[in-house]
């Protein structure tokens, strides 16, 4: 459980890139753990992933790999080893991918070597559920989104206060030596209008393109960070009040059974003295005397 939770925060803080498998592009991420892998793949339509761990690795390497005798983590060592540089937009010279969609899945065939021998390996993808395509897509655009927002309105202050400074130094008398340099006070409004006319038209004209260039790519690793840590933080809480629960439990599994003498006791409390004002305490009955038994001839 250990190793299956440790390999899904690995894999949730690991950022997408995008990959071309012949003319299809996707968007896609990976994480390889000695325990196994998880595979996420897009093509912005849908979404398809693959979640294996190290016995169903093994049983597919000895079906699609007849020759070769290797330890399990040797394949999943040489795996990230394919898909590393694949996802830094560099695959290797000596491999090749290709892929298969279905109406059941898609399938990312790897042809490649190891230990001088062929190497083949099968991704088997199905559709994501929708709870994963929420945590790793969803979620963090959206908060990569809401982190742009406050990043531009910070620099717009910026900004601002730089105007300010320099039209400080200008009324003190202080010019540019370099006429070139000169800029006109900055105009949110106006900087927004040109904005939405002149740059938004050739963004969203360009294609897919590297939908997570650099710098995103280091932006969605910090937000799914945070959000690992919220889940582990989380995760401890409710631990300790399960922790605190099973405490109060095993320290009271049964609350006491009342005595007769409590039951009495709390009969005669319930009874209001207005309901029977005349009621007098009972005596305690004396002891029948035990009757002699009776024989024939008696």
């Amino acid at each position: 459980m250990e190793g299956s939770e440790e390999l899904e925060n690995s894999f949730l803080t690991q950022p997408w890139a995008s990959v071309s498998f012949g003319e299809s592009t996707f968007l896609a991420k990976v994480c390889f753990r000695d325990t196994g892998y998880i595979l996420l793949i897009s093509d912005l339509s849908s979404v398809w992933y693959e979640r294996a761990d190290a016995e169903a690795v093994g049983q597919r390497s000895k079906e699609l790999n007849k020759r070769l005798t290797v330890h399990v983590s040797s394949f999943l060592n040489h795996l990230c080893n394919l898909m590393c540089p694949l996802l830094a937009g560099q695959p290797g010279a000596t491999t090749s991918f290709s892929c298969h969609r279905s109406p059941s899945g898609l399938r990312l065939h790897v042809k490649s070597e190891l230990s001088g021998l062929p190497f083949y390996w099968e991704f088997h993808c199905c559709p994501a559920p929708l709870e994963m395509v929420f945590r790793h897509l969803v979620r963090p655009l959206i908060r990569m989104n809401l982190a742009l927002q406050c990043q531009v309105q910070e620099l717009i202050s910026l900004l601002l206060q730089k105007d300010a400074e320099i039209e400080d130094y200008r009324e003190s008398g202080a010019t540019l030596s370099r006429d070139r340099l000169r800029t006109e006070p900055f105009r949110e409004e106006t900087f927004q209008q040109h904005f939405m006319a002149e740059t938004l038209p050739g963004i969203c004209g360009a294609g897919e393109g590297p939908a997570f260039a650099s710098a995103l790519q280091q932006l969605y690793t910090a937000v799914t960070q945070q959000e690992a840590k919220q889940a582990r933080k989380r995760h401890c809480s409710e631990g300790d009040v399960d922790t605190a629960s099973t405490a109060k439990t095993t320290e009271h599994p049964h609350p006491p059974a009342p005595s007769q003498e409590d039951e009495r006791t709390s009969s005669s409390e319930t009874t209001s003295p207005a309901s029977s004002p005349a009621q007098k305490p009972r005596l305690p009955a004396a002891k029948a005397k035990p009757k002699k038994a009776k024989g024939l001839f008696s």
